[in-house]
């Protein structure tokens, strides 16, 4: 079912998931844990993606009443990208610098793969976190700048807008 726009043709958030059982929510977002997964796999450390994606849904099943229909996957990246912020922090203040030292044991993420590249490397590394992100989202979590936009909490067009300068600023220090 489509979630009808309001007058203004903003999404309708008053029909909510607060009456969603227990099942069907488990049936609904487990379908979102591969792709919830693959966004957290690129953003920290492979053994810790089981635990984070676990505490996004945590959150989800609590927010339920806050999700917005059609949009639950944008919803739940925004949550995650909350839940690794809160774990980056955690780890820069525990200062644990043997666990950053490890070699890795895994398959490297498309993100590493690009990153490789040592011209890419440093152009990636030119552009501030909100140009990475737009970037990141369109490219490598395959969302729409609707969808992308509704992440990051802003209008489609200045997600359109931001996406484009980050491409055009990555692509000037590619030269």
């Amino acid at each position: 079912m489509t979630t009808p726009p309001d007058a203004l043709g903003e999404i309708n958030y008053k029909i909510r998931l607060e009456q969603v059982s227990p099942e069907e929510f488990t049936a609904l977002y487990r379908g979102f844990l591969p792709l919830v997964s693959s966004y957290l796999v690129r953003r920290c450390e492979k053994s810790d993606v089981e635990e984070l994606a676990s505490r996004v849904f945590e959150i989800a099943w609590r927010k339920r009443a806050q999700a917005p229909k059609e949009y639950e996957l944008p919803w739940l990246y925004r949550i995650a990208g909350f839940v690794v912020a809160n774990h980056r922090r955690a780890i820069k203040s525990e200062q644990n610098f043997v666990a950053r030292f490890r070699p890795l044991d895994f398959a490297p993420s498309p993100e590493d793969i690009a990153i490789a590249d040592l011209s890419l490397s440093k152009a990636w590394g030119k552009l501030n976190p909100f140009e990475r992100e737009a970037i990141s989202l369109t490219a490598f979590e395959g969302l729409s700048n609707q969808d992308a936009a509704k992440v990051l909490e802003i209008s489609p067009n200045a997600f359109t807008q931001r996406l484009a300068k980050a491409r055009a600023k990555l692509k000037a220090n590619l030269q």
